[in-house]
């Protein structure tokens, strides 16, 4: 698995200030995309355990952070190497907000054939859904790209077997 960048404080894909992660790879190629460098798996740098540590502590040192977010590409096409990183953090630092991005939607991966859709999913606290659709553009969202995108509350959508949206 590679990433294709990493921002150590971001306003921009979530809540608070943020920690980012650019999964490298992602095969919905959906037209408009703002980062089609990052659709190629081969994009960007390896994300090997060393480069993984090292972006962990850093994050475990920042007191201002309030969270991390995946994105990409799209983290589930490596979502049993992503799940691996998702946990690794979660040891480190047990009360940090995890979002994620993906081009599928909730129902997609909760009936998806793929059990590492599922443990990814279960791993983080919100998905941003959907894939972008360029005629549904709207820059008025907020940490979305389109109107057809949700905000989804992954704890509260496992309970009540539904998307339950924060937004």
């Amino acid at each position: 698995m590679n990433i294709c960048g990493y921002i150590p404080e971001s306003i921009n894909e979530g809540p608070g200030l943020r920690a980012v992660v650019f999964i490298s790879g992602c095969t919905h190629r959906c037209p408009g995309c703002f980062s089609p460098h990052t659709w190629s798996f081969r994009a960007g740098e390896p994300f090997t355990l060393e480069l993984q540590q090292q972006i962990i502590e850093e994050m475990a040192e920042n007191p201002l952070l309030s969270g991390l977010t995946i994105a990409g590409g799209d983290p589930f096409f490596s979502a049993a190497e992503v799940s691996e990183f998702v946990q690794r953090v979660r040891e480190a630092i047990p009360n940090f907000s995890i979002w994620i991005y993906s081009g599928y939607t909730w129902e997609e991966i909760i009936h998806s054939a793929i059990p590492e859709y599922l443990k990814l999913l279960q791993l983080c606290d919100v998905l941003i859904d959907g894939r972008f659709v360029q005629q549904q553009r709207d820059v008025s969202l907020l940490y979305r790209g389109s109107r057809n995108q949700r905000i989804v509350d992954v704890n509260r959508s496992m309970d009540q077997g539904k998307a339950v949206c924060l937004l």
